[in-house]
């Protein structure tokens, strides 16, 4: 599977889920501190497996959708980074 070219962070998909609604009352129906969701929001932080699973009990999503926003968003930048150049475990034969 390709990876999506520079995907967003999942925070700024999340702010549009959560439209005008303010940081704080977010964050208290989360049940997280406001600088908690502040930081995801801002892209400042990533999304949890914990804040997933909050994700999809608020809002009526797949917490899957959730984590794997967040695992391609980082694959992507992982990808953008230099490597060692890796030895595989077994050759082909």
């Amino acid at each position: 599977m390709a990876l999506m070219y520079n995907p967003p962070h999942p925070g700024k998909v999340l702010r549009e889920y959560i439209g005008e609604m303010e940081v704080s009352e977010a964050a208290g129906r989360l049940r997280v501190s406001r600088t908690t969701l502040s930081r995801v929001l801002n892209g400042k932080a990533g999304i949890s497996a914990d804040m997933s699973l909050r994700l999809s009990d608020a809002l009526g999503t797949h917490a899957a959708f959730w984590s794997g926003l967040q695992m391609d968003y980082d694959l992507w930048h992982a990808s953008r980074k230099r490597r060692p150049k890796i030895q595989p475990f077994h050759q082909a034969a």
